[in-house]
This record gives structure tokens, sequence and C-alpha cells, in this order.
């Protein structure tokens, strides 16, 4: 069952965002050649038009490729009028965006539906103080409403939640809301031996009240809170915060699908598919992130090529990319590699 969902998910995710660089090479009249989801071997195939449609063994990663892109995939040997670069640079910039735009267009869509069932309980950053903690002592009172935490706006209680696992214990400047009024104070989280974390000292008070329409609005915070979490998660990357445990790929990510279903099938199939298409939403918003980054083979690393092609007034030769972007391929597709072991190492090991 949680390859099932696991692939449901994937796909989703994967072709809203092959869709989006599909839909915007249409419209700007370049040719793709072929639309695959997956990759591997093909298991079914067809050609419709122009392009061949593809899909592929590994359900994992999928693509959109055009005629001329990295000065391959030439209509018998010579680029058409279809081709990739012929293209104006506006219209290859926009193709080649809109992949990353889509998923978060898609995270979007996921985000609505979720916040508009109405047994979804959607936690509010108004808070409970405990008794003889950091919070009291500061002077907050319970029913207090978060507004930021050291400069960043808050409107979720798992904002906070996130906020204070991140900081690690350092004193921290709270705005809050009190009878219409804000105020500010410093709290020293205390930490505490029973459960191994820094503590505030406050907890969750109240869910917010919004049916119908008036819900729409914490879909974007959903968003917004799926992208603050990313982005985070990458600079604690890039900055070495974060250990081999705390990476997964393919693998790592079915067994989360498994440990959310087990956890949930219980309450009964609504709440398996929200959870599953909270799942999606971080997938989603992941990949339109992590496609953006400025790396070989990425659309931000071709971005970045045709940013050049702006502001130089003539395009790297195709070749010259082509032999980037194949390098950056063969480094990701090392990382694929180690990044399957390491999920068989956390889930075995």
């Amino acid at each position: 069952m949680a390859l099932i969902f696991f692939v449901l998910i994937f796909g989703l995710v994967v072709i809203s965002h092959e869709f989006g660089h599909f839909l915007l090479a249409k419209l700007n009249g370049i040719h793709v050649v072929e639309f695959a989801v997956g990759m591997g071997p093909n298991l079914i195939s067809f050609t419709k038009g122009e392009t061949k449609y593809s899909l592929k063994l590994l359900p994992i990663g999928g693509a959109c490729i055009f005629e001329g892109e990295d000065g391959l995939n030439t209509t018998e040997g010579e680029e058409s009028e279809g081709s990739f670069t012929k293209a104006s640079v506006w219209a290859r910039i926009s193709t080649v965006v809109a992949g990353p735009i889509f998923n978060f267009i898609l995270s979007m869509l996921v985000a609505c539906f979720i916040v508009s069932v109405p047994d979804v309980a959607i936690i509010l950053p108004e808070v409970t103080v405990t008794e003889d903690g950091a919070a009291k002592e500061a002077g907050l009172m319970t029913g207090d409403r978060i507004v930021s935490l050291n400069g960043e706006k808050i409107y979720l209680y798992k904002e906070m939640q996130l906020f204070s696992y991140l900081n690690k214990g350092k004193e921290v400047l709270v705005e809050y809301e009190r009878d219409g009024i804000r105020q500010e104070v410093k709290i020293q989280p205390r930490f505490s031996e029973e459960t191994g974390t820094y503590l505030f000292g406050f907890y969750q008070h109240s869910y917010a009240e919004e049916t119908g329409l008036g819900r729409l609005k914490y879909a974007w915070y959903e968003m917004r809170y799926c992208v603050i979490n990313t982005y985070k998660s990458l600079q604690m990357l890039v900055q070495g915060q974060l250990s081999r445990e705390d990476v997964a790929g393919p693998v790592g990510i079915v067994n989360a699908v498994d440990e959310t279903y087990d956890a949930t099938k219980e309450d009964g199939p609504l709440w398996v598919v929200l959870n599953m298409l909270n799942i999606a939403l971080l997938l989603s918003v992941n990949l339109g992130i992590l496609n953006l980054l400025p790396l070989p083979a990425l659309d931000g690393g071709r971005l970045v090529f045709l940013l050049i092609e702006v502001l130089r007034g003539k395009p790297v030769p195709p070749e010259k990319e082509g032999m980037v972007h194949f390098i950056g391929l063969i480094f990701f597709m090392a990382l694929m590699v180690f990044v399957f072991f390491n999920d068989l190492r956390n889930i075995f090991g």
C-alpha cells in the first residue's frame, strides 16, 4: 500500500512539474521531443503529433525533452524552427521556470483542499502559558497571540515549533498581541531533562474558527510553512548541521509514507488521504525549490546560462552548456546512489 501511495504522490508532483515545462514550451512554439514520467526503460509509450509520451519503469523523476536542448535531439540532424535554441531567450526562461512554478501551484491547490476540510484543525499561535515556565516569567499570559519570533512572522503554531527546534536554546525576542495591543519581550528557553529539548514554557491554546472560504488564507500559511521548512533544512545541510540520518531519498520517502499510513489508517480513509496530501504538499514545495537552485542539470542551472545570455547578448554555445549539465547529471546520479544506500542504512541499520 505504501508503494502505491508513493507512486501516486510522486507521480502527481513530477507530472505537475514536467507539465509546466510542456505547457509553456507549446505556448512558445518549442518542439517537445518527449514527455516522460519515471526513469529507465519504457513501460508504455506512444507518439501523438510531434511528441513521444512515455511511462518508464522506475517511479522517480521525469523529463520534458526539447529539440535542440544542449545541442541534442535535433530533427533529422538539423534544428527546425521549433528548436529550443531558436526560441527567444525570454521564451526559454519562461519554459524553464514554469516547472518549479507549477509545483508551487500544485502545492497551493493541495493546501486549499486540506484546509477546506471542516474536520482539519488549524492550530493558531495563541498560547497557554505553563506555571514556572520561561514564558510566564517573561510576562506572557494565556491567550496571548505570538506575532513574530526574532522578527520572523508567525501565523501557525507549528511555525513556533519549527523555530524552537532550530533555535537550540538561544534567547528569543518575542512579539505578541494581547487585547489588540502588540508588545515585545525577550524569553530565554529552558532546557528540559525530561524531553531533552529547550522549552519556551507554553503550548497550543486555540484553533481557527473560520469556515468555508474564510479558511483559504490558511492554505497560503501552510504552503509558506513548507517553504520555510525546506529553505531552513537546505541551509542546515549546507552548514553541516544535518547528519546522515536526516537525509532521505525515494526509499526513505516510501518508508515515511508507510509509517504515516499505519499511523492513520485506523482513523479512516479521509485522514489517510489528508496525510498523504500533506506529504505531497511538502514534496511539491521541495521539488520546486530544489530545481531553482543554480546547479548544473537543474532548472536553476539552466536559468543561470539564460541570464548570462541576457547580459552578454548572445547564448553560451549549446555544446558547452550541455557538457556542464552532463557533468551535473553524473554528480546527481552518484548522489542518488548514495542516498539510496543511505536510506537502506537508516531503515535497516
